[in-house]
């Protein structure tokens, strides 16, 4: 007999889209949109603790943004250190762990001891891990994990790849969500999204609430995880692991 019981996907991973355009819609500058994002995310690292998330990785700011206006770099960089002297007190304090995923060459040497002293802080914490992908592309992931195989020598596998790449330490996203309406990637998580289940939300991220966290995981638990097998197949090992957990 399969379990009734929803599965909660151990490990979220989101593209928040949407701060600009937010911003836009009420005559702000875009950066308004970007610190209200920061709310946002708060307000979803809080709901995945409360429905027992293990793994929540965010694109904050990808390898392509530095094309952006100056001023909105500028001032996204400033709502990040802000960000890290505000909230890490309060993700230690209830459990969150921080990694910080993305190339760091590039930032500012207050910056990277910022990131390198949040990721300290809280690296005891157990509740949640929340991988922060800054300076972040999918591409520029697989390129580096190739690149260090090579320079040790290793075959190319994928098994090897897999243990080269930026979030090697949690397992892959099962569960993964856009906002804003778009319906791409955009070279987010590449490598680690090959079986993950994509939930395309119209919520610009500043609206993006429990609810509707809730509705990309009751459209997640709808979905049939075949991972390459047939319905039978998964049917038949369900089926078989429920009769192990009652015997």
């Amino acid at each position: 007999m399969a379990s009734s019981l929803p599965q909660i996907p151990h490990h979220i991973a989101i593209v928040m889209d949407g701060n600009g355009r937010w911003a836009t819609r009420r005559f702000l500058p875009r950066v308004a949109g970007h610190k209200q994002g920061v709310e946002s995310l708060r307000r979803c690292v809080r709901a995945c603790v409360d429905r027992g998330v293990g793994v929540l990785t965010v694109f904050a700011f990808s390898s392509e943004n530095w094309n952006r206006p100056p001023e909105e770099v500028s001032g996204l960089m400033e709502i990040m250190v802000g960000a890290l002297a505000r909230e890490v007190p309060k993700l230690s304090r209830d459990g969150v762990r921080l990694h910080f995923v993305g190339e760091r060459a590039g930032l500012s040497k207050k910056m990277v001891q910022g990131l390198v002293d949040a990721e300290e802080a809280t690296a005891q914490n157990t509740k949640l891990v929340l991988n922060v992908c800054f300076n972040y592309g999918g591409r520029w992931d697989i390129a580096r994990a190739a690149a260090k195989l090579a320079e040790q020598g290793e075959p190319l596998t994928e098994a090897n790849l897999d243990r080269a790449m930026a979030l090697a330490h949690v397992p892959d996203p099962d569960l993964l969500i856009r906002t804003g309406g778009e319906q791409r990637l955009s070279n987010f998580l590449l490598w680690q999204s090959a079986y993950a289940e994509l939930f395309f939300s119209n919520k610009l991220w500043p609206e993006f609430d429990e609810a509707e966290l809730d509705a990309g995981i009751a459209a997640f638990q709808l979905r049939e995880r075949r991972f390459g097998k047939t319905s039978a197949q998964v049917t038949a090992g369900s089926d078989s692991t429920s009769d192990r957990q009652l015997a």
